[in-house]
């Protein structure tokens, strides 16, 4: 068991002045899902504070990114509205962007290539950076270029000497998985041709504040950033952004598209400022409260839960998400009240959930336990997975913990 580092100043800005607000007890690696049962898993502390100087929500402990990221279990195309939404994306950048087809298309944390696959279809070169190997040779299986590495200033340095640098860059949900942001940001501007464009997505901070998405939270994500934050950041290294616009996809994101100039900002990014102001989500009280309203949830989803089980319904989950395992250690929830768990990812079946060590078995073989509730863990594509539950029959009722309240569904 490793010994996680204590972050003593902000990853933004280096301010010592952080107020922790929110203790979500101590919890293991998300995706550090286990072959036994009974096999014994570390904890590691998970809770949050707030910089003073530049509002930035984020946690008290650092995990090493090698621990976390260097083989990994969550695959971009197992989901459905990814593959549908990647077109889209890759039209919105290229209408963003000055003479697109300078250059090349660089993904960072590239996954399994499945955002590059559309820009590759129409004729641009594209690569992928991304630590996890496992991932990487299935990009690559798939014939996306993709490199195994992790990225900051002097990966970038290595791949502008090599290539030059890219017309369009785009890095979704990155940004607050990596243990240094600023070395991270400073090796997406090294990368950026002068007349490109950069989008960063992230778990805006507005909606995980205003929904209650503490499930969020795990050690993977080291930090939650609001615009403001997020702004802050960027432009110590010379980047600004112009647009925004939300994802589709993850459930409370934001996708920000950035340039090296100043200007010719949206009604949408001005709009999203002042919202931001109007609902205090910059404040540390409105976090305190969030972490009021979290321990209320937790204790509403158990009494459902609780009241289904005495009922004797046999509940099942869907989705062995990184959000799943917040949720299920956070509520302490155990096979005891989800008796299982389906994921469609394959190199999750036969695993076992972390912390909670409830089982992860196929969509299928859930279905044959005829469950009479389905708990649907991975909620952000609720969806699509009820869509899919009753196209293959389940006439059960379903369960969405998120966002809140948690709500039962006929």
């Amino acid at each position: 068991m490793q010994m996680l580092e204590s972050v003593t100043k902000c990853r933004v800005c280096g301010s010592a002045e952080l107020t922790p607000f929110f203790d979500l007890g101590e919890q293991p690696f998300a995706n550090a899902l286990l072959k036994e049962s009974s096999a014994k898993d570390p904890t590691y502390p998970l809770a949050l504070m707030y910089c003073k100087e530049c509002a930035l929500v984020q946690l008290t402990h650092r995990a090493d990114e090698e621990d976390l990221f260097s083989m990994y279990v969550w695959v971009t195309g197992t989901s459905k509205k990814i593959h549908e939404f990647a077109p889209i994306f890759r039209d919105r950048l290229i209408e963003r962007t000055k003479d697109p087809k300078q250059g090349y298309v660089l993904e960072i944390a590239s996954n399994d290539g499945t955002l590059l696959k559309p820009f590759k279809e129409a004729g641009y070169e594209v690569l992928g950076v991304d630590p996890a190997q496992n991932i990487a040779e299935m990009a690559i299986q798939a014939g996306i270029s993709t490199r195994a590495d992790f990225w900051g200033a002097e990966t970038a340095k290595r791949l502008v000497a090599e290539k030059g640098p890219a017309r369009i860059l785009f890095a979704r949900n990155v940004l607050p998985h990596v243990s240094d942001q600023r070395d991270f940001v400073e090796g997406l501007a090294h990368a950026l041709d002068e007349e490109g464009t950069l989008a960063i997505e992230v778990h805006y901070a507005g909606v995980i504040l205003r929904e209650l998405h503490y499930d969020s939270m795990y050690h993977e994500h080291h930090c939650y950033f609001s615009l403001k934050s997020l702004e802050r950041l960027l432009a110590d290294f010379g980047l600004y952004a112009f647009d925004v616009e939300k994802s589709p996809v993850s459930g409370g994101s934001i996708i920000l598209y950035v340039k090296k100039a100043k200007g010719g900002e949206s009604k949408d990014l001005q709009a999203l400022r002042e919202r931001e102001e109007r609902e205090q989500v910059n404040e540390l009280v409105s976090w305190t409260q969030f972490a009021k309203r979290s321990y209320a949830h937790r204790d509403e989803f158990r009494r459902l839960l609780e009241e289904e089980t005495a009922k004797g319904t046999r509940v099942c989950g869907w989705g062995s998400s990184a959000r799943a395992s917040t949720l299920l250690n956070f509520c302490e929830i155990t096979e005891k009240e989800i008796t299982l768990i389906a994921d469609k990812n394959r190199m999750k079946q036969g695993l076992y959930t972390a912390g909670s060590h409830i089982p992860i078995v196929s969509v299928e073989e859930m279905l044959a336990q005829k469950p009479g509730l389905v708990c649907i863990l991975a909620w952000n594509f609720k969806d699509e997975i009820v869509a899919e539950l009753r196209e293959k029959g389940f006439g059960g009722r379903v369960l969405v913990p998120f966002p809140d309240p948690p709500s039962l569904m006929p």
